[in-house]
C-alpha cells in the first residue's frame, strides 16, 4: 500500500508539472492587447515589482544614511558653536576683569594725584584666613619705604595701617579688626570721637559727647589726632544711632572701603604728626 500511494503522489506531481508546462507554452504563444506575449508580460511585471521593492529599499537605506550623516553634522556643528560660545564668554570675562582692574588703577592714580602726600601704591596679595584677625598682605615692604603704623588708603576711603612690614611685603590691619581704632569726626558738625573695629563689616563710633549733633547719614572722616591717619579722609557713613538717658549708647558706621574686594591700595609714606585736640573731646590717645 505505501508503494501504491507513493506512485499516486508522484503521478499527481507529474500531472501538475505537465499542466504548468502547457500553460507556459500557451502563454508564450498568446499575446496581450499590447502585442507582448503573456508570459513575457507576466515575467516583466514580476521583475518590475522586484525592482520597485529594491528601489524602495535602496531609497529607504539612502534616506536613513543621509539622515544619520545630517544628524552627525548637526551634532558636530552644535559642538563647535558651544565651544565658540564658551570661548567668547571666557574672553568677555577676561576683558571685563581687565576693565575693572583698569578702572581701579585709574581711581587709585586719581587719589594719588589729589593728595598732597608721598604715597606708595601696592597690590593686595593675600587676606587673613580667620575673621578674628582682619588683615591683608600687600606686595610692598621696607625696601619700598614702608614702616609700621603707616596709613593705608583706597579710592573709597580709609583701609587700615601697616603693622608688620618685611622686605618685600607687609601685613595691614584693616579698620574693621577688633583691635583697630582711628580718631574721627563727623564732617557735618565736627563732633569728635573714635571709630573702632568690630570684627565684622561695620564700625563703632565711640566717645562722642552727649551734646554732639549726630544723625544717620552723616559722613565720618579722620581727625588726624592719632598721628597715623592724615586728616580729612573718609572713614564711612553713620547708619545707626541709639540714644539712652541723654547720651549716645551706640553709633554704627558703615565703612566706605569695601574690605571684601580690595585689590590695590596706597600707603602714606609721609610721616604724620598728631593734630591738636579740642579740650573737651575724645581721649588724648587712640587705642591701637
Amino acid at each position: 500500500m505505501p508503494v501504491l500511494e507513493h506512485r499516486r503522489g508522484g503521478s499527481a506531481v507529474l500531472f501538475v508539472l505537465v499542466v504548468v508546462a502547457h500553460i507556459i507554452l500557451i502563454s508564450a504563444q498568446v499575446t496581450s492587447k499590447s502585442g507582448m506575449p503573456v508570459l513575457q508580460a507576466v515575467a516583466f511585471g514580476l521583475v518590475a515589482e522586484v525592482q520597485r521593492g529594491g528601489a524602495g529599499a535602496v531609497d529607504a537605506v539612502s534616506s536613513l544614511w543621509s539622515g544619520y550623516v545630517d544628524l552627525r553634522g548637526m551634532r558636530d556643528e552644535n559642538q563647535r558653536l558651544r565651544q565658540q560660545l564658551a570661548d567668547a564668554q571666557l574672553r568677555w570675562q577676561q576683558e571685563r576683569a581687565l576693565a575693572q582692574r583698569s578702572a581701579e588703577l585709574t581711581r587709585l592714580l586719581d587719589l594719588r594725584g589729589r593728595v598732597e602726600l608721598r604715597t606708595e601704591a601696592a597690590e593686595v596679595i593675600a587676606a587673613s584666613a580667620t575673621p578674628d584677625f582682619r588683615t591683608v598682605t600687600i606686595g610692598k615692604g621696607t625696601t619700598a619705604g614702608l614702616r609700621p603704623d603707616m596709613a593705608v588708603l583706597s579710592p573709597e576711603g580709609v583701609v587700615g595701617r601697616v603693622i608688620v612690614p618685611s622686605a618685600r611685603a607687609a601685613k595691614v590691619q584693616l579698620l574693621i579688626d577688633r583691635n583697630a581704632a582711628v580718631g574721627a569726626l563727623v564732617e557735618r558738625t565736627r563732633a569728635q570721637g573714635v571709630v573702632m573695629g568690630s570684627g565684622v563689616e561695620s564700625l563703632r563710633l565711640e566717645y562722642v559727647l552727649a551734646s554732639a549733633d549726630v544723625k544717620v547719614g552723616d559722613v565720618v572722616v579722620t581727625s588726624g589726632i592719632d598721628g597715623i591717619y592724615p586728616k580729612g579722609f573718609v572713614i564711612g557713613r553713620i547708619d545707626y544711632v541709639e540714644r539712652a538717658g541723654g547720651s549716645y549708647r551706640e553709633i554704627r558706621v558703615q565703612p566706605a572701603a569695601d574690605f571684601t574686594s580690595l585689590e590695590d591700595v596706597l600707603v602714606v609714606l609721609t610721616p604724620q604728626t598728631p593734630e591738636a585736640e579740642p579740650a573737651a573731646s575724645a581721649p588724648a590717645s587712640v587705642p591701637r
